[in-house]
């Protein structure tokens, strides 16, 4: 891992009531250029750190930074340092893609010429260029998840959060979607990225968070993992399985 952290939480307690946290003293960094994934069942609070993270919901204890700041302390620097792609695509009907796509551009202050430089290289590569002038709300479920993480890459940020974005993907958009996350990565930029098909990120990311009730019960590389687990050699899924079978 990097010696910088672009994001960095440290003794993190949160949820959604002060009496019954979700999440129990969860520390962990996501380097410069590194693509961590962060892996558990449902309900283990992945959802839940990723909103802290966002600044939708506030940590009981503990720090989160971004870049060396927290929220409170500066919010544009904060805010403009992360993009985000959730697990449901939320579009705005009565906008075209390439509208989606011009909005975000500008929100983030990306040059116009960068902006149409990216544009239409993203809309090659998630095969998106005779839909760019098609509203949202004419587009299916895959579609609607392309223009969400199109309008995340049309910007530059630090720091990528991503849920789940395999949903209602088709293999080609999965392919192409893990592609450049490996080209963003290795252009300097992190990525944290949550999802359950373990065998299709095993081979993609640096490093693995792996929560459980709330809780980080392994992390590190896979090799790292596997010694946790005590289980060496195994790949990935095996070694989830090893680590949260008998603990709930």
């Amino acid at each position: 891992m990097s010696d910088t952290a672009v994001l960095d939480i440290q003794g993190l307690i949160g949820g959604y009531s002060l009496n019954r946290p979700v999440l129990h003293d969860i520390s962990f960094q996501v380097g410069s250029g590194e693509m961590v994934g962060l892996i558990g069942l449902n309900g283990a609070g992945k959802s839940t750190t990723m909103k802290h993270i966002l600044g939708l919901m506030h940590p009981q204890k503990g720090d989160i930074r971004v870049k060396g700041k927290k929220r409170e302390e500066d919010a544009g620097t904060y805010h403009g340092a992360l993009a985000f792609v959730p697990e449901s695509p939320l579009l705005y009907d009565e906008m075209t893609v390439r509208e989606h796509l011009e909005f975000t551009a500008r929100a983030y202050g990306v040059d116009r010429q960068d902006y149409e430089e990216r544009a239409d290289r993203l809309s090659r590569i998630f095969r998106m260029q005779d839909k760019m002038d098609s509203l949202s709300t004419h587009l299916s479920k895959g579609m609607r998840q392309k223009v969400m993480i199109m309008c995340a890459f049309v910007a530059r940020p630090s720091l990528y959060i991503i849920d789940e974005p395999f949903l209602g993907l088709d293999p080609l958009g999965i392919r192409s979607l893990l592609d450049f996350m490996v080209e963003l990565k290795e252009g300097g930029s992190s990525i944290l990225l949550s999802s359950h098909i373990l065998s299709t990120i095993e081979n993609y990311c640096d490093r693995f968070i792996v929560l459980h009730q709330g809780r980080v019960i392994a992390q590190g590389t896979l090799e790292d993992i596997a010694a946790q687990a005590g289980r060496p050699g195994l790949p990935l899924e095996e070694l989830f399985y090893t680590l949260v079978q008998g603990r709930d």
